[in-house]
């Protein structure tokens, strides 16, 4: 016999030992780490509204089996099942393009061109880009730029308080829950590599609990000196951190002194994903990020600080956030001139961008192209496998 995760109303009329069974393997997926989200929708006959995160396992326990016969399912993605006392339960592995690459390469443009070609909406995977206030500096697209694409994970924290990985992923899950509720295409762009990893499933956030002494004894440190300790303790992860950005270093060897290291990528998704990656010229991608950065400061850059600041938001948290804001903080502190301050941001995002790239380049994963033809054309052989 066979039954389907449907409806709620069709979970309700299962038959009470049935249902028993369900829940009793729903937790142990759960407890295995197999299944991470369950969302049970109304159109039930079509799958549209089922997202389940899981991954491609096998496990015997007590002589029930879990297996997945990687079926394709369109725009679902892959179809998973396992039998429990004869019961066969299926479960739906979305599909999500991802648009990787480094700052200035085009990323944002590029992913509304195929959520206009291919009925998609957008998952925002940018670190500061949640933040409302913080536009002009980060390059948060505009209305105009979005071409009537739903943008979602844009604004959503106040840049006084921290926003993690841990509440990127919570969101972007719930985000890609929704988008796949009304039959649509989920595409997540973005360039903060450990976001799009760990949302997608190649990285498992680590469950390290915040040390308090810890963090209060490297708070005193300095940046160059927290740099110098994670690259001893793990020199993967002080290869792309970014090396000025205090809280994340503190985090990294938060989790590096708990686990012996960060985490590693996995070889299985939680998705069904094309990743699709931009990878523009050095000397291009240099004149670009020179051309983007003038053009902010003319558009208003240094205003949009001070009214950050005039809202209350302080000049350490201001630096906090690293990149464009830290150096107008130093601008506006009087520890550097403007001359100076547009030299060493400059080179700090070209710095980032190389750093971006040692990210992407380690997920063989990446297809990386040359243009919007070809990016097309493997989005739409993807949703036809």
């Amino acid at each position: 016999m066979e039954h389907r995760l449907f409806g709620t109303a069709e979970i309700l009329r299962m038959p009470t030992l049935m249902l028993r069974v369900l829940i009793r393997w729903w937790r142990k997926l759960f407890r295995h780490g197999i299944l991470k989200s369950i969302l049970i929708g109304v159109n039930g006959h079509s799958l549209q509204t089922l997202v389940i995160r899981t991954t491609s396992l096998t496990i015997q326990d007590r002589g029930s089996k879990f297996s997945n016969n990687n079926q394709r399912v369109g725009l679902k993605g892959r179809r998973f099942s396992f039998y429990a006392n004869n019961v066969k339960v299926s479960f739906v592995k979305q599909k999500v393009i991802a648009i990787v690459g480094p700052t200035a390469s085009g990323k944002s443009a590029l992913g509304v061109f195929l959520a206009q070609k291919l009925n998609g909406e957008i998952i925002s995977a940018d670190s500061r880009q949640v933040y409302r206030g913080l536009d002009i500096g980060t390059g948060k697209v505009t209305k105009k730029e979005m071409g009537g694409i739903p943008h979602h994970l844009l604004d959503v924290a106040s840049p006084k308080r921290q926003f993690s990985a841990s509440d990127f992923e919570k969101l972007a899950c719930k985000a890609i829950g929704k988008i796949a509720a009304k039959n649509k295409l989920p595409i997540v762009v973005g360039g903060t590599g450990f976001y799009v990893d760990s949302l997608l499933g190649r990285i498992t956030l680590p469950d390290v609990p915040p040390n308090p002494k810890l963090r209060a004894r490297l708070e005193k440190k300095s940046v160059e000196q927290l740099l110098a300790m994670l690259q001893k303790k793990d020199p993967g992860r002080a290869q792309t951190i970014e090396p000025k950005h205090k809280r994340r270093l503190i985090r990294a060897l938060e989790i590096a002194e708990a686990l012996g290291t960060n985490p590693e990528p996995k070889t299985e998704d939680a998705y069904d994903v094309l990743w699709i990656g931009l990878s523009p010229e050095e000397a291009a991608l240099k004149r670009k990020i020179r051309a983007r950065l003038l053009a902010r400061m003319k558009a208003g850059m240094m205003n949009e600080a001070k009214k950050l600041h005039k809202s209350g938001l302080s000049y350490k948290r201001m630096k906090g956030l690293g990149l464009e804001y830290r150096s107008l903080a130093e601008y506006m502190l009087g520890e550097k001139t403007k001359e100076g301050m547009l030299a060493s941001l400059e080179a700090a995002i070209r710095d980032y961008a190389k750093r971006q790239m040692r990210w992407f380049r380690r997920n063989p994963d990446i297809k990386w192209i040359s243009g919007k033809a070809e990016a097309l054309r493997l989005a739409k052989a993807f949703i036809s496998e």
